[in-house]
């Protein structure tokens, strides 16, 4: 591979957006203005659906301040999509339409921000192209709430949301202890298969504003379990009890304690819909005991909410992206950005390196397990260590009468060829 190459440059987003998501795509774009091996700068409207479809955004079109204004925008401002592409040794049309597109366009540079599943697409994608023998350097851009993917030791996206959960959660605490009366809270943070983000909810603990049960779907849900400890707990601390789980949480059996009220939708890229597990849960708490039960989602709101950002988490998913660009630019391809933790620094520390993308393909990483109390208490300090230096800092984001200043981007499509 020669370390000269000339092309453009093509960037798409994928999965579930955060509110630092964007943050990274200023990276990408801002990074790629300053090198003349970068010609054109495309970005891909909802991801490689967008790419199939030849819709691509002319982000030089674009005023540079709006792009700084993406750091504090959330969601996906180029649109998202949840497309899972077969492996080309099943079907390989979709991939020589990629091929022909990339020779168009002349593609030489191409970034994608995701979880799992948008590494598998990005994998696959640099496999297909490298069989070609069509030069593309490839890097993928890591980001999820859910903080799950493998190989970096956390992902863009998680410290603010983990920030929102716990903060929410406090304020539930203080909400939960106004009425002299009982009541059970019961709230459900997403994670389908890994709990890093119900975990989050623990942080205000020590400050004496934190949950009195918590479940992950690392260990199996026990309805009856369940049950006995609202009873323990509500005896414990006259009638009041906050429970967070995760949406994800299965019995010994696998199902999703969601299911045990409807039957599951799939996604597209053929995950289960969860949500309703609170409500659920509810229920039976409602039938068991009379007291007051409130079932409460977080939903979307833990992934949007940009107005508390950590500003670490802000910083790093720029990082990410910037260095994704530096290294196509050095020469490097078929991987992912990654950000590594300094274990011999008492100050938090990272530094940024590369993996091979096909290990992250699918790949989960999920909470350890001894850091779950067995008694659904809580988590141990290792969590703590682990998670606070995460949400640190407070964004500067703009406003304009009291409210926050999103990015407002021309979108201009690039010229079809």
């Amino acid at each position: 591979m020669s370390n000269k190459l000339r092309g453009a440059c093509l960037f798409g987003q994928s999965g579930g957006p955060t509110s630092v998501i964007n943050a990274s795509a200023a990276g990408v774009f801002l990074e790629a203005l300053k090198h003349d091996e970068i010609t054109e700068i495309y970005g891909a409207e909802h991801g490689v659906k967008g790419i199939l479809e030849e819709k691509f955004f002319d982000m030089r079109q674009e005023d540079p301040k709006e792009l700084e204004f993406l750091k504090n925008t959330p969601s996906s401002a180029l649109g998202s999509v949840r497309y899972k592409l077969k492996p080309f040794s099943v079907d390989e049309s979709e991939y020589k339409k990629l091929y022909e597109i990339f020779k168009r366009y002349n593609i030489r540079y191409f970034f994608y921000n995701g979880g799992n599943d948008s590494m598998d697409t990005c994998n696959k994608i640099s496999k297909y192209l490298q069989i070609q023998k069509y030069e593309c350097r490839i890097i993928g851009v890591p980001k999820t709430i859910d903080n799950d993917l493998f190989g970096t030791d956390h992902c863009p996206g998680y410290g603010s949301a983990a920030k929102y959960v716990a903060i929410s959660l406090m304020e539930l605490y203080l909400d939960t202890k106004v009425y002299d009366t009982g009541m059970v809270l019961i709230v459900e943070v997403m994670g389908r298969n890994a709990g890093w983000l119900t975990a989050a909810s623990v942080l205000g603990t020590p400050k004496g504003y934190g949950p009195d049960l918590v479940y992950l779907p690392e260990t199996p849900f026990d309805v009856d379990e369940f049950i006995e400890d609202v009873k323990r707990v509500s005896a414990e601390k006259k009638n009041k009890v906050i429970a967070v789980i995760s949406e994800g949480i299965k019995d010994s059996e696998g199902r999703y304690i969601s299911e045990y009220l409807v039957s599951l939708k799939k996604d597209s890229f053929g995950h289960a819909q969860l949500g309703g597990t609170a409500t659920v849960l509810a229920g039976i708490v409602a039938d068991k005991f009379k007291i007051k039960v409130r079932p409460i989602e977080y939903s979307l709101l833990q992934r949007c909410s940009a107005h508390i950002a950590s500003k670490t988490d802000v910083d790093e998913a720029f990082n990410v992206g910037a260095i994704a660009v530096q290294k196509a630019i050095a020469g490097e391809t078929d991987k992912m950005v990654t950000i590594i933790r300094d274990p011999n620094s008492k100050e938090y520390k990272v530094d940024y390196q590369l993996i091979d993308v096909e290990l992250s393909a699918n790949a989960e990483k999920r909470v350890p397990e001894e850091w779950i109390k067995p008694d659904r208490s809580g988590m141990t300090q290792e969590f703590y260590d682990y998670a606070l230096p995460l949400i640190q800092g407070v964004t500067n984001y703009p406003t304009e009468d009291g409210l926050p200043r999103f990015a407002h981007l021309k979108k201009v499509y690039a010229p079809k060829k």
